[in-house]
């Protein structure tokens, strides 16, 4: 068989991560349409402008600081901080010929900027309806330009997770993306505390999305993103990995659709579309860990058990009064432990040392992360408050905070 030329090798592979740079781009839009489907219409426009002006803090952040933070290079890297200069420049002396083998140096960065700005968007799920758009931003800016590349510096650029005796392993980021997201809405649900109306004195009253169709579009603009966001985790066309990975990946978002069916009917005793919608995300987060290690048969249960977590999340989260909106700490915090946890359980990595390491990542993001996120928000509310007052609330961020309706011509009943 006739070898390719390492040019054209490198071509391919340099494709393929830009082309999967674009499909993450595109879940941006699925996180939008998924947030202002499971919340209500007087606050659409909110949630439109808060996922539009995310991905911007995120690719300025991570231009101006985030990339050089979280791939300091071996020059500047420690075991838990590395820093290896503000801006984004191809290092003197290297060119796209010798800075890696699959991809140029500007691809390495659009592709990591893709993922920076996804922790601050599964906060703003998490604290919707009711959280100041000014201090909102600012958190997002503090989160994803400092406390995401943190994380991410001590697995992937080569900080203490990955020195570990059984190096701690995360393929694409289950938990240092999604369980940074995830442990940043947990902190802002609470400090914020829940929306007017959600828990009463006669119980927990559910707060309806306003349009389900777009939820549901979110979703699978999402499981779309997912393969490149999982596939581009190869960091190669690698033929072989990267089909696994698709049929890894697509195989746990399936079956976390029918883990939340199950567990939903069993427990409400009906069909609900907003429990198979989020049990498909928390599957695509389980398997985000480990893709590239499991088989199709561990894919399946993992997909199974994170559905089904998904809906035990949401009744706990209910349950002690920390109101979520979309569900976003339960896909993604839960879902996102898990996934990590499981890739010492199964696949090629099986093992008592390999569940000992992934322990340890996932307390020591979950301590750094818990902290700062609670000391950042924690100091606005203090400071300039987080929370809009009651009258905003029962009128709407719309109105209130930009001046206009997202659905100008028709009347509300919120």
């Amino acid at each position: 068989m006739e070898e390719i030329p390492v040019q054209d090798l490198f071509t391919v592979n340099n494709l393929w991560m830009m082309i999967a740079t674009t499909m993450v781009f595109v879940m941006h839009l699925g996180f939008a349409t998924l947030e202002a489907g499971l919340t209500r219409s007087k606050n659409t426009v909110n949630i439109l402008f808060k996922n539009t002006i995310i991905p911007a803090i995120g690719l300025l952040t991570y231009a101006l600081v985030g990339f050089n933070l979280m791939y300091p290079g071996a020059d500047f890297a420690g075991g838990f901080f590395g820093f290896a200069g503000f801006g984004v420049s191809l290092p003197e002396g290297w060119d796209t010929s010798n800075y890696n083998a699959g991809y140029t140096y500007f691809t390495d960065f659009i592709f990591q900027a893709m993922f920076a700005a996804t922790a601050a968007t599964i906060v703003s799920g998490a604290v919707a309806e009711r959280v100041k758009l000014g201090p909102f931003i600012t958190f997002s800016i503090l989160y994803v330009a400092f406390i995401y590349p943190i994380v991410g510096m001590w697995k992937w650029g080569g900080g203490f997770l990955n020195t570990l005796e059984t190096p701690f392993y995360d393929f694409a980021g289950s938990t240092i993306v999604h369980s940074v997201g995830g442990w940043g809405a947990l902190v802002g649900a609470y400090l914020l505390g829940p929306r007017i109306g959600k828990y009463t004195p006669q119980g927990m009253k559910a707060i309806p999305g306003h349009n389900l169709p777009m939820a549901t579009i979110g979703v699978f603009l999402l499981w779309f993103g997912w393969f490149g966001f999982n596939g581009g985790s190869v960091l190669s066309a690698d033929p072989g990995l990267v089909s696994k990975v698709f049929v890894t990946t697509s195989i746990a978002a399936a079956a976390g659709a029918i883990g939340a069916l199950v567990v939903s009917y069993l427990k409400f005793k009906t069909y609900d579309i907003t429990m198979v919608l989020n049990g498909i995300l928390a599957g695509l987060v389980g398997i985000t860990a480990g893709a590239d290690q499991m088989g199709v048969l561990d894919s399946v249960f993992i997909g199974l058990v994170g559905g089904g977590l998904v809906v035990f999340g949401v009744v706990l989260f209910d349950k002690i009064k920390i109101d979520d909106p979309v569900g976003a700490i339960s896909v993604h915090l839960v879902g996102g432990i898990w996934g990590t946890l499981a890739v010492g359980l199964f696949g090629d990595l099986a093992g008592m040392d390999q569940v000992i390491s992934q322990l340890i990542g996932i307390g020591a993001v979950g301590v750094f992360c818990f902290a700062t996120a609670f000391l950042i928000f924690f100091v606005l509310k203090k400071t300039i408050g987080i929370r809009v007052d009651e009258k905003e609330e029962i009128e709407g961020l719309d109105i209130n905070e930009h001046s206009m309706r997202a659905y100008p011509d028709f009347a509300t009943r919120d």
